[in-house]
């Protein structure tokens, strides 16, 4: 059975493209599934970037808040 992926056009430029064949090579893969992981690691980095961000006073009031 033959399971065709919706896809779409993304202008990039010409450098970008070379870049993401390059990596896709070096990954053994399609320059489409290189794309899929850089948007991935962004939003992992993203995430990362959430998590290291101090607390405000508010959200350190709710973890500190008594249970009992």
């Amino acid at each position: 059975m033959l399971i065709c992926m919706q896809s779409t056009s993304v202008r990039i430029d010409v450098a970008t493209h070379e870049e993401l064949k390059r990596l896709a090579a070096e990954l053994h893969t399609t320059v489409g599934n290189t794309v899929t992981l850089a948007v991935r690691a962004l939003r992992q980095d993203r995430i990362g970037a959430d998590l290291v961000t101090p607390l405000r006073p508010d959200e350190s009031a709710w973890l500190d808040a008594d249970l009992g």
